[in-house]
């Protein structure tokens, strides 16, 4: 079986859409002839935790663990607690999906400034990077006892690429950058309070990651494309995905119209056009009022439940916080309708949140709200599994809330069935290992 060294920050007991890519990767990996070395802190900060994903990860990988510096706890000693953003969170790169990120243009205090500043111009890319000279060092002893075929690594933090970048240096081993978001285009970028160094540094290292790379992996159509301007590497698209084995059985529907949001609600992508119409209809309708359930089922921003509250909902409302992937699957697959709003932010049209893909294997159907010439909306179209409005479409809004509630009171919401197989982890991981192939095969063709 040839071996593939995958560099993740983030792992069980970790939780969130970017642990479940690498751990369903993993999954399926040694059944198609290649196994997982995953290399990963011992001591990461936990965004977020979900036991139930180390049950996923295959008896054949192997588990590497160092210890990792980070600057988190020295600054809550400098800072003190009373903050209302957390570095963890402004320094966390993939805070964009698995936490609520602090960006989102309200007034911030003089340490939510210093805190930006500190993050974008002290620790570049990310605070991770004190992790990649030791990682490298670490990693070069020990491949030359245990040798692999293939590197990949995954960010963000996009320090992880900087290792690889080093040890494929180093090694001459095949190496693949999986983005799971952009780096220099990521809707955040624009607020970190670069200064005009940090800012070029930042450009120089995603290049060399760029260039370096036998080939980049991309989780989205429209940033491939943008790669491929910035690159002569081959970029190639791996979506996001669903497990079939999370969707087996079946689940029982309450008697409640539920519109479910799973995941991360942040405050920037508030659908405060869909409170106002819910609010409306609830007025009008009795019976609605009575059946409507708006669940979260995720981290929720604050001023995202206050915006249901103050629309008059706060009775329909089910807060229901971080629950497991299980869970939240169970909660797409009961839901009358899954919401779907993106973020407010010009950059984010390029993204396809990694909940769209379980959204389409709940075979709900699926109200999108954003940026309708985006990534998202071309796959929710493509498949037919619901609609994608703008922000303030308030009429489109409303006649789809009413389509599917007259549906629901029929007993005809009816499920989903577009063909969706090409987004399956085991499909996904099948492009996986033809890359991991194809980088060897020519590895092997150089030696020659």
């Amino acid at each position: 079986m040839k071996r593939v060294l995958v560099i993740t920050y983030y792992w069980p007991p970790s939780g969130g859409s970017g642990v479940q890519r690498w751990v369903k990767f993993a999954k399926y990996l040694p059944s198609m002839g290649w196994q997982p070395v995953i290399y990963t802190p011992e001591n990461p900060e936990l965004t977020s935790v979900d036991k139930t994903l180390a049950a996923e990860i295959p008896p054949e990988a192997e588990i590497v663990k160092t210890k990792i510096l980070e600057p988190y706890g020295i600054y809550r000693k400098l800072m003190g607690k009373g903050s209302s953003t957390d570095l963890k969170a402004l320094t966390d790169a993939n805070a964009s999906k698995d936490e609520v990120n602090p960006i989102h243009g309200g007034k911030m205090s003089f340490k939510d400034r210093l805190s930006l500043y500190i993050r974008g111009n002290f620790f570049i890319p990310d605070p991770r990077i004190l992790w990649v000279k030791p990682s490298v060092s670490f990693l070069k002893r020990y491949l030359k006892k245990h040798p692999v075929d293939a590197i990949i690594t995954t960010g963000p933090p996009q320090s992880m690429h900087l290792i690889g970048l080093g040890l494929s240096r180093a090694t001459g081993i095949p190496w693949l950058a999986d983005f799971r978001d952009p780096w220099t285009k990521m809707f955040y970028f624009k607020h970190l309070g670069l200064n005009e160094r940090s800012e070029k540094k930042h450009h120089e290292l995603e290049k060399s990651v760029l260039d370096g790379a036998t080939r980049v992996i991309s989780v989205s159509p429209l940033v491939r494309d943008e790669f491929r301007e910035m690159t002569s590497t081959p970029v190639e698209l791996i979506t996001n995905g669903f497990d079939e084995e999370d969707f087996r059985g079946d689940v029982p529907q309450d008697n409640f119209f539920t519109l479910t949001h799973t995941g991360l609600f942040a405050s920037d992508g508030n659908p405060e056009t869909l409170w106002k119409v819910l609010a409306d209809k609830c007025r009008a309708d009795k019976e609605f009022r009575h059946f409507l359930r708006i669940r979260l089922v995720g981290k929720t921003d604050k001023e995202i439940i206050s915006s249901i509250c103050s629309a008059g909902l706060e009775d329909n409302l089910e807060d229901m916080g971080y629950c497991s992937h299980e869970a939240a699957v169970r909660e797409q697959r009961s839901a009358s309708v899954l919401i779907l709003p993106l973020r407010k932010e010009p950059e984010y049209r390029a993204v396809l949140p990694g909940k769209l893909f379980e959204y389409l294997a709940s075979r709900r159907p699926v109200l999108g709200i954003g940026q309708t010439d985006g990534a998202m909306a071309g796959i929710i179209r493509d498949t037919g599994s619901g609609v994608v409005y703008d922000w303030d479409e308030e009429k489109k809004i409303k006649a789809w809330i009413d389509f599917c509630w007259e549906e629901y009171q029929e007993g005809e919401l009816r499920d989903n069935t577009a063909p969706i197989s090409s987004y399956t982890r085991k499909n996904l991981t099948r492009k996986l290992v033809e890359l991991l192939e194809e980088v060897t095969s020519e590895k092997n063709n150089d030696k020659i």
